[in-house]
């Protein structure tokens, strides 16, 4: 069974009693009854959803993750590592793949799918090795010809003082200066949280997409009302003030795409959010082809330099 938010616990309630009924012929109309019911409370549900609500859903610990997209859509990756200064970060994964059969430069934030791995790529939140070493594949895809794709989901950069001795603003810097001037299409998915400098490393792409239920912005709601009224406890006030919802940002301007889910998200269908994710990549992937790298480079800086006219 799928783990049940707290606004979920009506449609769990049904799943269970969608479990009990599996396998009994003599219930099939029974089960088919609590299963229509269960797939109308859920469509009802997640068609208003509070901003809050969709941070829990992009929180999500069955939600579709970076190694998971890339099984499923793409194919002889090889990840390399370092970053040629100090060492290894495994939040951060990166290196050539083909995506439906052209050669790309993957990039993405893993935040692990159990325990053990969340702990080794420390819940996704880089390193400044990380942002180096995506910096240098970004470099690498431009002198190659690559296309670069990036999956962000990350809850921020890890603030430790080891980082920031490091420097983890500068690395967070040199990353996204290198997808600025890339001379080859940079296309970015935010498939769950995007917050902070720690996501926009990744993501200043000539075209951004957003799942549904994902969320970006600049601070983690919990952070921006512990700063506003010093309370994490308003976070659900402030995500509502931030506009951090993909709705929200595509109308913004912000995001390119809102890359839609399955109803009640992309944990209850994984393979179909993927599969639809992967088209949205590839639409924006053949929207860019034949630009000169010229064009590239503009396109991206007049797209951050409309963000202050955003209203």
């Amino acid at each position: 069974m799928v783990l049940a938010l707290e606004f979920e616990k009506p449609v769990a309630a049904l799943d269970a009693e969608i479990a009990a009924l599996a396998g009994n012929a003599h219930q099939e109309a029974e089960r088919a009854r609590a299963e229509a019911k269960r797939d109308g409370l859920l469509a009802k549900i997640y068609s208003g959803l509070t901003p809050w609500q969709k941070t829990l859903v992009a929180r999500h610990p069955t939600r579709p993750r970076f190694l998971a997209i890339v099984e499923s859509q793409f194919t002889e990756f090889t990840p390399l590592a370092g970053d040629r200064a100090f060492g290894e970060d495994p939040a951060i994964i990166g290196g050539p793949a083909r995506f439906r059969g052209n050669p790309v430069m993957l990039i993405g934030q893993e935040k692990g799918h159990d325990t053990a791995s969340r702990v080794a790529r420390n819940f996704g939140m880089a390193l400044p090795e990380g942002y180096r070493k995506a910096a240098r594949l970004v470099e690498l895809a431009s002198r190659l010809g690559l296309p670069v794709v990036t999956i962000v989901d990350t809850p921020g950069a890890f603030p430790g003082i080891g980082a920031e001795e490091r420097g983890q603003a500068e690395a967070i810097a040199r990353a996204t200066e290198a997808c600025l001037q890339a001379k080859v299409p940079v296309v970015s998915a935010i498939i769950g949280e995007g917050m902070s400098g720690g996501a926009l490393g990744l993501a200043a792409a000539n075209r951004v997409l957003m799942l549904e239920h994902a969320v970006y912005a600049v601070i983690s709601p919990e952070g921006c009302a512990s700063i506003l009224w010093r309370d994490s406890g308003k976070a659900a006030e402030a995500a509502e003030a931030m506009r951090i919802t993909a709705g929200d940002l595509f109308k913004l301007g912000v995001i390119d795409e809102v890359v839609a889910e399955p109803v009640g998200g992309a944990h209850r269908a994984p393979a179909l959010a993927m599969q639809t994710l992967g088209d949205a990549i590839a639409r924006a992937l053949d929207g860019m082809q034949g630009e000169t790298a010229d064009a590239l480079k503009a396109g991206r800086r007049a797209r951050f330099l409309a963000f202050s006219q955003a209203a």
